[in-house]
């Protein structure tokens, strides 16, 4: 087979896994409050079940970055997608809290490891390819969890308990996520054995500032997914259902911005795309801070859509130009970054809502995603831009060997 045949089918691979990771976790995330009432979880309670899912990821994310150093990222990938699937059945499999404890504790362990080597692939896939297409992996993420979140929808409306609602999905992702892995495809094992040394002396000093974007991107995102609809109905006055729509607008226009920002990457840069799109995310979170009505709110839920989703792909792929022998414990690392806002994100923003005001709380993550712009240098220099004038021959050395393309 040759070496072009072989990335065009580990990149929709790929991108399948991305998809099936995308409906997984909105099947999750969407469906929380049955979660608590069908295991009788109280409030008190709930936070820490929540909490306990990206503390296990962030270590698994650790571990990973070692296992990878043993056994190829593919490897990693190709067991723990079925694992998280298998997870969320359990998650709808129980009848006492300890089961769903379990469950929620494998998601958390499976999916750390799953996150972190599907990037790894993603950025050596990039490499070979020698032009930007990390931003379409996460476009594939972000349909999957728009289908998630309908068919989630769909289970509740017509009020299927959670194993009925899961157990479709995971019959049919399942057995297609695994076929699928036979396809995924590594980096060359020249560059696996010297990204086995590790960053080297001071390399998490060059990684930190892109640490702090992926922990600030997350901080936004997760105040988007955690308080959209409660700032929509509680402090702008919308209906209940108008207020379900900010993060369903959210999710499509990232969709849109991933399917055609790789197009931008490739003509103007990773960094000034990232730029544009940190201005673009305070903006919105500037119109939603100020916004008079629950229309001029959802107007600033669209901007953070469209600016907050080239931030997480790009940072990934600035990881992997920054450190190309060792990107492989570059991302683990970094995807830890990914938790840390998760689990920052929405008590400080709840924190600060309730103290003072959820307007007030809305300039917090605005200002964080700013803090984008003083690193912006950090995903790459005028050298490193993919795109016309910009983008390296085309010769790749993957796998058994490699072939130019």
């Amino acid at each position: 087979m040759t070496a072009d045949v072989r990335l065009r089918r580990g990149r929709g691979a790929l991108g399948f896994s991305f998809f099936v990771q995308g409906v997984t976790f909105a099947l999750l995330v969407t469906r929380i409050p049955a979660i608590q009432d069908r295991y009788g979880i109280s409030d008190a309670l709930l936070p820490a079940f929540l909490a306990a899912v990206p503390i296990l990821a962030g270590v698994s994310s650790v571990v990973t970055e070692h296992l990878v150093k043993r056994v190829a990222p593919s490897t990693v990938l190709r067991w723990a997608q079925p694992l998280v699937l298998l997870a969320l059945l359990g998650v709808g499999a129980g009848s006492q809290m300890w089961h769903v404890a379990l469950a929620l504790g494998a998601f958390g362990l499976f999916v750390g490891a799953l996150d972190a080597s599907m990037n790894m692939l993603g950025v050596s896939l990039q490499g070979a390819y020698g032009r930007s297409i990390m931003l379409g992996f996460h476009a594939s993420y972000s349909l999957g969890g728009i289908l998630g979140a309908s068919a989630a929808w769909a289970g509740a409306h017509w009020h299927l308990s959670l194993f009925s609602s899961y157990l479709p999905a995971v019959v049919i992702l399942l057995p297609l996520a695994l076929i699928a892995s036979r396809s995924y495809v590594d980096r060359d094992k020249a560059e696996s054995s010297a990204g086995a040394k590790g960053l080297g002396p001071g390399g998490f000093k060059l990684l930190l500032p892109l640490c702090l974007v992926m922990a600030c991107a997350y901080i936004g995102d997760s105040t988007v997914s955690n308080w959209s609809a409660k700032y929509l109905q509680d402090v702008l006055g919308s209906s209940e259902q108008l207020a379900t729509v900010p993060y369903n607008v959210y999710m499509v226009t990232t969709l849109i911005g991933r399917a055609v920002g790789d197009l931008g990457v490739r003509r103007f840069g990773a960094v000034a795309v990232v730029r544009i799109g940190s201005v673009v995310a305070a903006l919105g979170f500037a119109v939603v801070a100020g916004a008079p009505g629950a229309w001029t709110g959802m107007l600033g839920f669209t901007l953070l859509g469209i600016g907050l989703c080239v931030i997480v792909p790009q940072t990934f792929a600035a990881a992997g130009r920054l450190f190309p022998g060792a990107s492989d414990t570059a991302i683990a690392r970094l995807n830890i970054f990914n938790y840390v806002g998760f689990l920052v994100g929405a008590p400080l923003v709840g924190g600060i809502g309730d103290a003072w005001s959820y307007r007030g709380a809305m300039l917090v993550p605005m200002v964080l995603v700013l803090v984008t712009l003083f690193y912006a240098r950090s995903f790459g220099t005028e050298p490193a831009r993919y795109g016309v004038r910009h983008e390296r021959p085309r010769v790749v050395d993957v796998g058994r060997g490699g072939n130019e393309v």
